[in-house]
């Protein structure tokens, strides 16, 4: 992909030798190149392992529901702790990446949920690992969103969209990650799940490679004044997208912040308009009021509407699944092996989101998978059979996890700069609230009605997520509003 001239008679045409730029504007222009490549890598990372940890969750209560004979609610107040945990810290992870930066907060969080999931190996109680539960999602909570604003804020704007479902499709190999060391070191024995949760150190090392090697946000940057910086930064990936600035090299110091060295920099540059590619105006939106402010207020609640039924509808499913296929007659060992076949299908669910996402947009396409998930949900409420029971919750992670995907990828794109964590932290702190009744409900629902009346309630859940998608503004294609 290379950068494309301005078609005549546009905004950026022009018969002088230079245009001026916002650094905003001169990311957005880039094709997508090794420095978006190893940031995605980098952030994917870390969501992966996010995913991992939240999945190994329900393999451990279902071996625990074998090995110490736990009841169902003592298994929802285990999963339910790690999601209150996650509900504040999405809210706190949103401000402060808005305050302290992208990157900072993003190595925080790997470094906490890491250090408290090892911790979490030695617990030799319910309640002790309750507690260390809510702390994994203190950090958990906090990275998610603060990680899908920092890769909004360089992906250009032209593939925006596509680049968070990449993203956000990490999550399927963390959660694919998850049942295979469910199944195959979760179920091995009476002290599996403590070498499962073990591996959750890995996360806190990581934290140390993110934090040094990824660039903070440009837009971040501005705001706190570290205009210098700023530019380094934007300089970079202009050379790893062979995009020359007049000026010559800029001497700062990206990775430390460094600003004494190299000219002030002003907060645009002269281009050549040949390599500036269209992006069309971003919204005119005002944050007085913040995220509740009169231009604001709409599509806050619609995103808080979409965050609470998903988590609701999601979480309720698939923290549940391995423990009800059990309570069908399966194995324990089967019932991961059915789950690991289960999560696979979020491969391509991911995949056809991310294609999907610049052709029909965010809205179209979150409606779509959130459509299909609430008619998976049905059929697996109603499966009587192994294929069945196989062949609707592959649907069912199919549309899923693709809804995910256009969702993260909405999320940040609604707000300006200077609410931007605040906002997608606030949407996922109120989601996290439904993903805490879910554990609770399941049983519930389960007694009183069977899996058909606990699927059914998630299919309902998922349909009124798709009609508040739709109600969201389109913003495919256009710069992240200041």
């Amino acid at each position: 992909m290379n950068p494309t001239a301005s078609p005549a008679g546009s905004p950026d045409s022009s018969t002088t030798t230079a245009h001026t730029l916002t650094r905003s504007q001169r990311l957005d222009r880039l094709p997508f190149t090794r420095k978006h490549g190893k940031l995605l890598g980098a952030s994917g990372i870390g969501w992966a392992l996010d995913a991992m940890d939240v999945g190994l969750i329900s393999f451990v209560i279902a071996a625990l529901s074998v090995h110490w004979g736990i009841s169902k609610g003592d298994g929802s107040l285990i999963a339910s702790a790690g999601f209150a945990g996650m509900a504040i810290g999405a809210s706190v992870g949103g401000l402060l990446a808005d305050r302290i930066g992208r990157r900072s907060v993003f190595a925080l969080t790997l470094l906490v949920y890491g250090l408290a999931t090892g911790a979490s190996a030695l617990a030799m109680g319910v309640g002790a690992l309750i507690v260390l539960r809510f702390v994994v999602g203190l950090g958990l909570g906090a990275e998610l969103p603060v990680a899908s604003t920092l890769m909004s804020e360089f992906a250009p704007a032209r593939i925006r969209g596509r680049v968070i479902v990449w993203l956000e499709a990490f999550w399927a190999l963390g959660w694919i990650l998850a049942a295979v060391i469910g199944t195959f070191v979760a179920a091995s024995g009476p002290t599996g799940w403590r070498w499962a949760l073990a591996v959750g150190l890995v996360p806190a090392a990581y934290s140390l490679v993110i934090r040094l090697g990824m660039p903070e946000s440009v837009r971040y940057l501005e705001r706190a004044g570290r205009h210098q910086q700023a530019e380094t930064v934007v300089r970079d990936f202009e050379l790893s997208a062979g995009v020359t600035v007049p000026g010559g090299e800029f001497a700062g110091t990206a990775a430390t912040g460094s600003e004494s060295a190299g000219p002030a920099s002003d907060a645009s540059a002269p281009v050549d308009p040949a390599a500036v590619g269209t992006v069309p105006a971003a919204d005119d939106v005002r944050t007085d009021g913040g995220i509740w402010s009169r231009a604001l207020r709409r599509r806050t609640l619609g995103l808080w509407a979409v965050w609470f039924c998903i988590n609701l509808a999601y979480y309720g499913a698939f923290i549940w699944i391995p423990t009800l296929l059990v309570d069908r007659g399966f194995t324990l060992t089967q019932s991961f092996a059915f789950t690991l076949i289960i999560t696979l299908a979020q491969i391509p669910g991911y995949a056809t989101a991310a294609w999907l996402i610049e052709i029909l947009g965010r809205r179209w396409t979150l409606t779509l998978f959130l459509g299909g998930s609430a008619l998976a949900a049905t059929g697996y409420g109603l499966a009587d059979s192994e294929t069945m029971i196989l062949a609707a919750g592959c649907l069912l992670s199919f549309f899923n996890l693709g809804a995910w995907g256009a969702l993260y990828a909405i999320g940040p794109e609604l707000y300006p700069t200077a609410v931007r964590g605040t906002g997608t932290g606030a949407a996922a702190a109120f989601g996290r609230l439904a993903s805490m009744l879910a554990p609770f409900l399941v049983p519930i629902l389960v007694a009183t009605g069977g899996q058909a009346l606990a699927f059914g309630a998630f299919a309902i859940a998922f349909a009124l997520a798709a009609a508040a998608a739709f109600t969201l503004p389109e913003q495919r294609g256009r710069a992240l509003a200041e």
